[in-house]
């Protein structure tokens, strides 16, 4: 997936679903995320206990569901009991944790895309990575465009690449560390996805010349959006569906 390739990918992502307008990683976030007319979501995953891939951001349950403890410690019987929208508002009281697949179905059903973060449950970075691959190969096996892969773990994606090496990778950062670009191309990624405040003209031109594409995330204010756009990066993940157009 090479500059000369076309990107399949919109400019415009919507942060877990639909940002902070609905509780984050749910079924409901992604409907209210649709309605505002995005069509490409981005979203965490990690495993449960018994190797079910479903979405949440935390390690910890406390924040997001009704739950405690550690997400990834729990099998799926207990984790799918959980109340994962409560926390939000009552609106949202009920709302179910997701599994993956529940989410790609309602993403290929509607024509949607996805990029799912490997949000690996810390111990188990490379068995996530892997495991994520696989169920979105099977999961989006035959589809136009596949979802992208990206992560902050150089582990997870190590793991994605080795058991899936078809399926798109980007790598996370929040620092420009010392060999990132070395690693992205190692790790055979095609897009670097930046805090948006590392990106500069120069970085930019870095990384297409490496043939990579540029993401940021997240962008919640029309004066950053605009640098992003003057920069000529290609992607955008926002929280605002309310404020973006994401036919702009």
């Amino acid at each position: 997936m090479a500059l000369s390739t076309p990107w399949p990918y919109p400019r415009w992502v919507a942060h877990r679903g639909a940002g902070k307008l609905a509780p984050e990683n749910t079924l409901a976030a992604f409907k209210l995320g649709a309605a505002h007319g995005y069509r490409m979501f981005e979203c965490d995953a990690k495993l449960s206990a018994d190797g079910v891939v479903f979405l949440m951001h935390d390690a910890t349950l406390g924040r997001t569901t009704s739950g405690h403890g550690i997400g990834g410690a729990q099998p799926w019987s207990a984790l799918a009991q959980l109340d994962a929208g409560g926390w939000h508002s009552r609106s949202y009281a009920g709302e179910p944790l997701p599994t993956l697949e529940n989410i790609a179905r309602f993403c290929l059903a509607n024509g949607h895309l996805l990029n799912i973060e490997i949000k690996p449950t810390p111990g188990v970075e490379r068995e996530t990575g892997e495991e994520v691959a696989r169920e979105a190969a099977r999961l989006w096996q035959g589809a136009a465009v596949p979802p992208l892969l990206t992560s902050f773990q150089v582990e997870s994606l190590k793991g994605a690449q080795a058991v899936q090496p078809e399926l798109p990778r980007g790598l996370l950062l929040d620092t420009l560390w010392n060999g990132w670009l070395e690693a992205a191309q190692q790790l055979g990624c095609v897009a670097i996805v930046c805090n948006h405040a590392l990106w500069n003209a120069a970085v930019v031109a870095q990384v297409h010349g490496a043939g990579l594409r540029a993401l940021s995330y997240t962008v919640n204010d029309e004066w950053a959006a605009q640098r992003l756009i003057d920069l000529g990066t290609d992607g955008i993940i926002t929280d605002r569906v309310d404020l973006f157009s994401p036919a702009g």
